[in-house]
């Protein structure tokens, strides 16, 4: 057998290997404890969402899956430590909007948010909702364009700080309405809710959540969910799309990611464990008093949204020119 024919077959034995030896592991998979890294402090949305999910996939899949928290930057701290581990499935991510905003907001990552990442499923979604002190005039999201319009720089809407999903939706709507109410970021979103409800600011986008409660009690007033389906627990609400803002979506929502370069057997293994645990009934539920909605994305369609997300804020976050740190 000449050189070159024996160079072939040990090549072909070598994908040979390679491809039996991925199906194992993911056939296999998992076999011992998984861990699910939150790049934010315990008790948030992120964090809550992500315990629910460990649990059901600890049922799943009988091994253990814990939920470990390691906060720092936005989520940018850990990000960076999950892209150097091997993509074995032990170690995955579940984090928040803040993943493919980042990229747009800060100078110096340390990883390509695109191309360092094995998107695995999206987790969940939050809607937003626009809310208005009742005080002010407008009761409707055209109204609100319309009185914007007439009033240009004086319409202040309020946020949890710079670059996070609910300043970005009203910047978002800002560019889509051609109109120009002026970013108030505050440190969180509760000195902000306060505000608004003391008519110091008169709009915020914020979660459903977050001010079902004072929507409820008349203390605020709706003009519209930022998803393109109305909220379960807002269901006289309309759309901001439906009101008069055709197309606009800006939901804060959760995925999972794992280091890059993961074999696609098991990928598909992991997405598909995770996707049906995300719909089972208890999720679900569990999900809903959250304000959430399950994932129900196959994994290559979360592939493309996370995508997607990312070219569609950073048009806004450059359009806005908002301060890149």
């Amino acid at each position: 057998m000449s050189k070159l024919n024996t160079f072939v077959r040990n090549l072909l034995l070598g994908f040979s290997f390679a491809i039996v030896g991925a199906s194992a592991l993911a056939q296999n998979f998992p076999n011992g404890p998984v861990k699910i890294v939150v790049p934010f402090p315990p008790g948030g949305t992120t964090d809550i969402l992500a315990r629910i999910l460990a649990n059901e996939l600890t049922k799943k899949w009988s091994q253990s899956v814990v939920v470990e928290n390691r906060a720092g930057a936005s989520g940018t701290v850990f990000s960076e430590q999950l892209v150097k581990m091997p993509p074995d499935g032990y170690t995955l991510m579940v984090t928040a909007t803040h993943h493919v905003i980042n990229p747009n907001l800060y100078k110096n990552l340390k990883y390509n948010t695109r191309t360092d990442f094995t998107p695995v499923a999206l987790v969940a979604n939050v809607p937003n909702v626009l809310v208005v002190n009742p005080a002010f005039p407008a009761k409707t999201v055209k109204e609100l364009i319309t009185y914007a319009k007439a009033n240009p720089g004086k319409v202040m809407f309020g946020s949890a700080g710079t670059g996070g999903a609910n300043h970005l939706s009203g910047e978002l709507f800002n560019a889509m309405a051609g109109i120009n109410m002026v970013h108030v970021p505050y440190k969180g979103a509760a000195p902000a809710l306060n505000d608004l409800l003391g008519n110091q600011i008169s709009v915020m986008f914020d979660s459903v959540p977050g001010v079902l409660q004072h929507i409820k009690s008349g203390k605020l007033r709706a003009l519209g969910v930022t998803s393109l389906t109305r909220a379960a627990a807002l269901p006289d609400v309309p759309t901001i799309s439906e009101a008069g803002l055709k197309g606009f979506e800006a939901t804060a929502w959760f995925g999972m990611y794992a280091p890059p370069k993961m074999a696609p057997d098991l990928l598909s293994k992991i997405s598909s464990d995770v996707l049906a645990a995300l719909q089972s009934a208890q999720v679900k539920n569990q999900f809903a008093e959250q304000g959430a909605d399950a994932g129900s994305m196959n994994q290559a369609q979360y592939a493309k949204y996370v995508d997607d997300e990312m070219n569609k804020w950073a048009k806004v976050i450059t359009d806005s020119n908002i301060k890149i740190e």
